[in-house]
């Protein structure tokens, strides 16, 4: 008994055991699971290491993302209360870029300026695609969104960047800022216990100012571009001549100060110079009256001065004199000075200033302010100085004395200015000689101003006054660490008020004033800034690409002289009365982008207005663009004559209307055969097209808007038809409307483009036997059917059918069987046999439609009057009824073909097909019926083509020609079935007679359609044969 209770107790214990050790483990899996888990972003790979180094103290676990340049730090943290897993991680500058849609982007897709209007979007290139693989994957799993992007426009607009792409993986995660403005323990702390909200209107500033650098620069760099290339073709064929709203005027800028210098005109100036030698040295005194232009006057009072050369002491005051420590430092000062002092140039310059900041050794480098707050710590970081053996002694004296900085009165209210952070004695080259210019600056601007003592002695010699100075000086102070100013003494003898001597040398001297000296690049930038062009933080970089693009050089002494491009542009732009040179429209910009950042001003409407105003300036510009063809000339020679057509050669029209599928423009486009379509300006995303038939000689975009048509505007289309192409109650002129409300438009053109187009693949398939060539440069079509073909592009369909797909169909239209296959739009033109076409001259192979694939009437009608119920052809004339003598299943067959000798037209009509009486005469509105069968190129089988009124393409018609002999030979090409054709002899009277061809060698009522002249020198003959595809 006593052993069965201790067996219980000891079940009773481990059963207790268990069941703490399982709330145990459900509690620490439950408080696993509440743990925040918190995703950082930074704006470079080195700026997230620094930041995980200190919230981790060191301790971080790095792991790899998909991009092998961004990795990602792992640690624990508190942070908003919590105890959090932190994710750091990092991207590469901005994430997204901003571009065209669709064919925009092609030079050649549309004039110039449509640019102004065109769709733009952002996209992820194809370089930070891993980046975005990375942030999506860590989002998903993350409740909290940290930015550390860097803190002024481009990183706000970066953060909202990343922002964007979390939140289009997890739309719940909460997103937070932090600010800072360098990677010390301190400020990453602060920022810590400080986030705030991202920045979206300084995001919107740069939305505005990317778009609208985009528009205007694409539209006047392609204008530009494409218009000089074929004038001055020796110079500039392989040239782009590019333009920003930025770059310009600081070439303006440039151009400016060297016609400045040209224009100059020197004077001849005229002095009395008065010399005096001691024991203690010689001083030079000037004349109070500096100079004269007139040498009359000149000589008048130097003449006086000589009656009596006796020099008498009038004053002598001695006061102090301070040469000013420097401001703190800012971007564009920082960017002056070290063009200056260092001679590195502004770009190599915030590139290392950049290196520098990620390493953790100076401050934000990118800021506007020149001005200490009281908060900060100044005297830690004069501390971490002290252990330099070069400024370290100066370093321990502004400590001693504590640090005055010198403020200015600019602050973004960002970032402090620039200034070390901490120490390092590592570097080499330029990274060293910028540290220690940024280092010596900082203790320069927290020390004292120099202070001395200057002597101005004045005297007077007959009536006329001359003074001296002398400096002395007392104190060097910032001097002592600052070897970039230079503060001299400046020694003169001893003088006493009333004293009076004989100088040692009188005369009348004369010289010339001297013109303006070329800008340098400081002198540049200063300008830039003074004007409002661009920012600190992009100054150097329109330096840069005014360099880079060849419109200026630079002297072996650092000045800037234009090129010859440059000068020419501004001159040619200045003759035609826009300032485009001039800072004005972009200082405007840089204006309203400002009070974008305030909330004062709405980023669509500076967008709006921003863009009106440049794309006025640019239509004018265009028209004038003879007066830039003559400023270049005078550099590059005789201009070339230009063709307008050279600026589109794909002769784009204006948008005709916003596309019903996607929204974007669609426009009037010339194929490379020559034939126009109506095309999408979103191709490839977007498929919607109108293909306009051979008939249709010319279209283009009429002024007139339809008021029905949506979405609007629909401007309509003035087409220009070929003789014959059209019935004849359809002027060869017409002016209609492509949006679907026009009945005659309708029931010419096939507008599937109009019905909600499902998303598709590329599609795939192909027309007829699927081995001729097509006309179209892209590939296969569209439509559903049996056949050898397999395609991937748009291209129309080959042979009949209904054609529901996006394309028409390049034979006839109706139930035909064509030998064709697609992927995607089903049709209903299935089958194979002999089908039958009616067809014009010389058209391509591109036939009318209807409007959801119906058939039409052949444009040959039966006359209403005169000849009773005789055939018309396309011509006009009464149609031939002939017979066909040939063996085969159609022998003995009637059927109508042109009565013209001369250049007939392909018109065909069997006989037995039941046309209408005189009373039924075509009409373009009417819905008339009859039968009529066809030999289509889609080949194959009989079908019955019923409501036509449009026409296909062009057919073999062998029948009735009177064609005899089966001589086949060997070598002959292969027709559309892939077998070898045989070679036939004409043996009807006329122009053909005794002439050979190559024809498919199956029986009359199994043959593809395939025809060529065996002498013919490329697959189409002169005449009415022609090889199928």
């Amino acid at each position: 008994m006593l052993s069965c209770l201790l067996v219980y107790r000891k079940v009773c214990v481990i059963r207790s055991f268990l069941t703490t050790t399982r709330t145990t483990t459900s509690l620490l899996r439950t408080m696993a699971g509440r743990t925040q888990k918190v995703l950082n972003v930074a704006e470079k790979n080195d700026a997230a290491k620094a930041i995980a180094d200190v919230l981790s103290n060191g301790r971080y676990r790095r792991r790899e993302g998909f991009s092998k340049f961004n990795k990602i730090y792992d640690f624990e943290f508190n942070i908003l209360n919590k105890q959090s897993s932190m994710f750091m991680t990092s991207v590469s500058g901005h994430l997204l870029a901003l571009d065209f849609k669709g064919s925009y982007q092609k030079w050649h897709s549309c004039q110039p300026v449509a640019l102004f209007d065109a769709a733009v979007e952002k996209y992820c290139p194809d370089q930070f695609k891993d980046i975005k693989r990375t942030l999506e994957r860590e989002a998903r799993q993350c409740q909290v969104l940290v930015i550390w992007t860097d803190c002024d426009r481009e990183g706000e607009n970066i953060g909202t960047e990343v922002i964007d792409v979390c939140k289009a993986v997890k739309p719940n995660i909460r997103v937070y800022r932090a600010r800072f403005s360098d990677f010390t323990p301190q400020s990453i702390s602060a920022a810590c216990r400080n986030l705030g909200q991202p920045d979206y209107r300084s995001s919107d500033a740069v939305n505005v100012r990317s778009e609208l650098d985009l528009r205007i620069g694409a539209a006047f760099t392609r204008f530009q571009t494409l218009r000089l290339q074929k004038i001055f073709p020796n110079v500039l064929s392989d040239q782009v001549i590019s333009y920003g709203s930025c770059q310009f005027p600081t070439l303006g800028f440039v151009v400016e100060r060297y016609k400045a210098i040209q224009n100059f005109i020197p004077e001849t100036f005229h002095k009395i110079k008065v010399s005096h030698e001691t024991e203690d040295g010689r001083v030079d005194f000037n004349w109070k009256r500096n100079r004269l232009f007139s040498h009359t006057a000149c000589l008048v009072l130097y003449q006086i001065v000589m009656e009596n050369p006796l020099a008498r002491v009038v004053s002598v005051n001695s006061r102090p004199k301070s040469k000013w420590r420097p401001q703190p430092l800012e971007t564009v000062e920082l960017e002056k000075l070290a063009s200056r002092k260092l001679r590195i140039n502004a770009k190599e310059t915030m590139k290392i200033a950049e290196k520098l900041y990620n390493q953790g050794y100076i401050s934000y480098p990118r800021t506007e302010t020149n001005m200490f707050s009281k908060d900060m710590d100044l005297q830690g970081l004069v501390q971490l100085q002290t252990v330099d053996p070069d400024w370290g002694g100066f370093a321990a004296g502004v400590l001693q004395r504590g640090p005055n900085p010198r403020n200015g009165t600019k602050t973004d209210n960002a970032h402090p200015p620039i200034h070390p952070t901490k120490y390092t004695d590592n570097l080499q080259g330029n990274e060293k000689r910028l540290y220690e210019f940024i280092v010596r600056h900082f203790l320069a601007c927290l020390s004292q101003d120099a202070q001395g003592q200057e002597t101005t002695v004045e005297i007077d010699i007959n009536g006329e006054k001359f003074t001296a100075q002398g400096l002395m000086i007392i104190a060097r102070n910032y001097l002592d660490v600052y070897p970039y100013d230079k503060w001299n003494a400046k020694v003169i003898p001893v003088f006493n008020q009333g004293e009076t001597f004989q100088p040692s040398v009188i005369e009348m001297t004369q010289g010339q004033t001297g013109p303006p000296p070329l800008l340098t690049e400081a002198d540049l930038i200063a300008l830039m800034d003074k004007h409002g062009i661009g920012t600190d933080a992009t100054h150097a970089e329109h330096i840069e690409t005014i360099k880079s693009r060849m419109y200026v050089g630079v002297q072996q002494d650092g000045r800037f002289v234009p090129g010859e491009l440059g000068m020419g542009l501004v001159e040619g732009y200045d003759a035609m009365g826009y300032e485009m040179s001039k800072p004005h429209l972009r200082a405007e910009l840089e204006a309203d982008l400002k009070l974008i950042c305030e909330g004062r001003k709405d980023p669509k409407v500076v967008l709006a207005e921003q863009v009106q105003k440049y794309k006025e300036v640019f239509v004018e510009a265009c028209a004038q663009a003879m007066k830039l063809d003559e400023a270049l000339g005078t550099y590059f020679g005789e201009a070339q004559p230009f063709v307008e057509q050279d600026m589109n050669p794909a002769q784009v029209s204006p948008p005709i209307r916003p596309c019903p599928q996607c929204g974007e423009s669609m426009v009037i486009k010339t194929r490379k055969d020559g034939g126009l379509m109506l095309s999408c300006m979103g191709y490839p995303g977007c498929r919607a097209v109108v293909w306009f038939p051979a008939g249709v000689l010319e279209a283009t975009c009429d002024e007139a808007v339809c008021t029905r048509c949506q979405p609007g505007p629909v401007h309509k289309v003035k087409f220009k038809f070929k003789r014959g192409s059209v019935p004849p109650m359809i002027p060869l002129e017409y002016v209609g409307c492509i949006g679907g409300c026009d009945e005659t438009v309708r029931e010419l053109f096939n507008l599937n483009y109009l019905r909600p187009q499902p998303q598709q693949q590329q599609p795939r398939g192909g027309g007829g036997a699927g081995r001729g060539q097509p006309v179209q440069p892209s590939r296969g079509g569209t439509g559903r059917g049996r056949g050898n073909g397999r395609g991937n592009g748009p291209s129309p369909p080959r042979g009949g059918g209904n054609n529901n797909g996006p394309f028409p169909p390049r034979g006839g239209s109706g139930n035909a069987r064509g030998n064709q296959r697609g992927s995607n739009d089903r049709g209903n033109n299935r089958g194979g046999g002999n089908s039958r076409d009616f067809h014009t001259g010389n058209q391509s192979n591109m036939g009318f439609l209807g409007v959801g694939g119906s058939g039409r009437t052949p444009l040959a009608a039966v006359q209403s009057a005169g000849d009773g119920n005789a055939v018309v052809c396309i011509c006009g004339q009464n149609a031939r009824l002939l017979t066909v003598r040939k063996e085969g299943n159609n022998c003995g067959r009637q059927f109508y073909k042109c009565s013209r000798m001369d250049q007939p037209c392909d018109f065909f009509l069997w006989a037995d097909d039941n046309p209408p009486s005189a009373g039924d005469s075509f009409s373009g509105g009417a819905n008339t019926s009859y039968n009529s069968t066809y030999n289509a190129r889609g080949g194959g089988g009989n079908s019955t083509f019923n409501n036509q009124r449009g026409f296909g393409g062009r057919q073999s018609h062998s029948s009735g020609d009177g064609f005899g002999g089966d001589g086949f030979d060997g070598d002959v090409p292969q027709c559309n079935c892939g077998q070898p054709s045989v070679t036939r002899t004409v043996q009807k009277e006329g122009n053909n007679k005794g002439r050979q061809f190559h024809t498919c060698a199956k029986p009359m009522g199994e043959q593809c359609g395939y025809f060529q002249w065996t002498d013919a020198p490329d697959n189409r003959a002169a005449g009415d044969g022609f090889r199928g595809t």
